[in-house]
C-alpha cells in the first residue's frame, strides 16, 4: 500500500461512522475531473473532515440547537452573525450541516476577496467547497439548489475589538436582494461563542495593510506568549438555527425598503444569540 493509500485510509477511519459515506453520497455536479464549477471536490473532504471534526467535535465541542429547520433539499440561505478574528464560525457552521444534521447538507461559504491571492490557501479553499463572494457566484450556487452560508457582516464583524462583543454592525443588503431575485428562503443563525476565541483588544491596521489582510488583531495572549497566543482559546460554541424565513418584494427596491427586510433578519440572529447567552454557564462550558 502506498503512502498516499495509508494516509486516505487513516483519513476515512479517523471519521465517525458513516461520515465519509454520506460525504461520498453528495452530487456536487461534478464534471469529468470530479469538480464543480468552483473546484469542489468532495472526495477532497476526507482530508478536511478529521481536522474539522476534531474542532467540532473535541475543541470547541460544539451544542446546535434547531439544526433540523435547514431545509433537507433545495436552495436555502444561511445568514448567521460573524466574529472571532479567523472564520472558524463558519467552519463548525458548515460541520454542523456535515456531522449532526440527517441527511447531511454541503454548506458553500462566501469568503473575502482577498482569499484567492494567497498561495496555497486559494485551492484548498475551492477543493473544499468555498466561493469567492460575488453576486454571481451566489446566484449560480442557488440556481443550483444550493446551501448557502452567508455573514452580512463580513470583515467589519469579524475583526470588531471585544469590547462590542455580540454587538452586531448593520446588515449588508446584497444578500436579501439576492433571496428576493432567487426566491430563497432564509434560515436565520445565532453564533455563540466565536467572540471568545481571540477577544482582540486592538487592530494594528497598518500592519494589517503592509500583509494585505483585512486586519491584524492584537489579543491579551498574543501580548503575554507571542506567536503561540494567536491559536483560539478552546471556548465553547453554540449554534442556534431559527424558522426559515421568506420575503417578497423587488430586488431592485430602494434602500430603505430592502433595508427593513434586512433588520427582520438581523433582529432574528439577535434573539437566537440571545438565547444562546442566556443558556450558557460560561464561555468555556
Amino acid at each position: 500500500m502506498s503512502i498516499r493509500d495509508r494516509v486516505d485510509q487513516w483519513c476515512v477511519d479517523t471519521l465517525e461512522p458513516g461520515v465519509w459515506e454520506r460525504i461520498r453520497s453528495m452530487d456536487a455536479g461534478q464534471n469529468e475531473y470530479g469538480y464543480d464549477p468552483f473546484g469542489f471536490d468532495p472526495e477532497y473532504l476526507k482530508y478536511v473532515g478529521p481536522v474539522a471534526q476534531w474542532l467540532y467535535r473535541s475543541y470547541f465541542r460544539v451544542e446546535t440547537s434547531g439544526i433540523q429547520q435547514v431545509p433537507e433539499k433545495g436552495r436555502v440561505m444561511l445568514i448567521a452573525n460573524h466574529s472571532g478574528q479567523i472564520a472558524l464560525d463558519g467552519m463548525m457552521l458548515g460541520s454542523a450541516l456535515l456531522f449532526d444534521r440527517r441527511p447531511p447538507r454541503m454548506v458553500r461559504a462566501m469568503v473575502e476577496h482577498w482569499v484567492p491571492t494567497l498561495p496555497f490557501i486559494s485551492t484548498f479553499m475551492a477543493r473544499a467547497g468555498q466561493v469567492v463572494g460575488t453576486r454571481e457566484n451566489a446566484r449560480l450556487l442557488l440556481e443550483r439548489e444550493g446551501c448557502l452560508a452567508v455573514f452580512p457582516e463580513g470583515v467589519r464583524g469579524i475583526s470588531k475589538t471585544y469590547d462590542k462583543a455580540y454587538q452586531m454592525v448593520d446588515f449588508g443588503l446584497g444578500f436579501m436582494r439576492l433571496a428576493l431575485e432567487t426566491g430563497t428562503p432564509i434560515v436565520p443563525v445565532g453564533i455563540v461563542g466565536a467572540e471568545e476565541q481571540m477577544p482582540a483588544v486592538y487592530n494594528v491596521k497598518s500592519v494589517a495593510k503592509l500583509l494585505g489582510m483585512p486586519a491584524f488583531p492584537v489579543t491579551p495572549a498574543m501580548l503575554m506568549l507571542g506567536p503561540i497566543g494567536a491559536l483560539p482559546l478552546p471556548v465553547k460554541y453554540r449554534l442556534h438555527f431559527g424558522e426559515p424565513l421568506t420575503f417578497e418584494g423587488k430586488p431592485d427596491d430602494e434602500d430603505r425598503v430592502v433595508r427593513q427586510k434586512v433588520e427582520v433578519v438581523q433582529a432574528e440572529i439577535a434573539k437566537l444569540i440571545e438565547r444562546g447567552l442566556e443558556d450558557r454557564n460560561g464561555e468555556f462550558f
